[in-house]
């Protein structure tokens, strides 16, 4: 069902967003209004760098990002984090000195929210770094030599664009597990985070079922 890329029409195939799109109602698109963009980018990304033979695994999935959007500011710091976080023990040591540098930079942005002084960090994050220390150190340096010029653009795409392509190829049997485990939990923190927000519990997804696909999406050519 479920394929690499962007696809014009159904007959053509379906990304993960593109069936989410038709699955809420929506025009057939991979940036559909019914997911938070951030979250849409990273499940495009897990899509794509997620192998043949485990891409139908995502498929259960697709139902759990309908609905979930936000204006607030904190989804996109939040899903950057977690996504970094997850990332960063298994990445390239390039890779994880860049990831160490946009979770200094994510962990700042929640830090007044958190309702923490300037200059600490949450416990996540202080485990992540220590468990990587040259790349934390290297990004400590390079944040305190003023490289980073004033932001215009939040990170979070940028560090999505690290983090799930180092794990696709990070030297671990296991990485198409450990992609959808982190779009399982970027789903379940975006759920959290709208509880919060509308002081409700958002409603469990809907199965996603054959017959809601069969006869409009083309199957994935292998």
């Amino acid at each position: 069902m479920l394929s690499r890329g962007k696809h014009r029409n159904p007959r053509r195939g379906a990304c993960f967003m593109e069936l989410a799109s038709f699955l809420a109602g929506e025009r057939w698109s991979d940036r559909p209004a019914c997911t938070h963009p951030l979250l849409a980018h990273l499940a495009r990304l897990v899509n794509d760098c997620t192998s043949d033979r485990s891409r139908p695994k995502l498929a259960p999935l697709i139902p759990s990002v309908i609905g979930l959007t936000s204006k607030d500011p904190r989804w996109n710091h939040e899903i950057a984090l977690l996504t970094a976080i997850t990332a960063l023990p298994v990445v390239a040591e390039e890779t994880q000195r860049a990831l160490a540098v946009g979770i200094l930079s994510v962990d700042r942005m929640l830090a007044d929210g958190d309702g923490r002084e300037p200059g600490t960090l949450r416990p996540e994050t202080e485990r992540a770094l220590a468990d990587v220390p040259l790349a934390a150190r290297w990004a400590r340096d390079f944040i305190a030599h003023g490289v980073i010029g004033p932001v215009r653009y939040h990170p979070g795409p940028v560090i999505l664009d690290f983090a799930v392509p180092g794990i696709a190829t990070a030297c671990v049997g296991d990485a198409d597990d450990r992609l959808r485990e982190l779009l399982t939990a970027a789903i379940s923190l975006c759920r959290e985070l709208a509880r919060a927000e509308r002081g409700t519990t958002a409603d469990a997804p809907a199965e996603l079922r054959p017959e809601q696909w069969l006869l409009v999406v083309s199957p994935a050519a292998h």
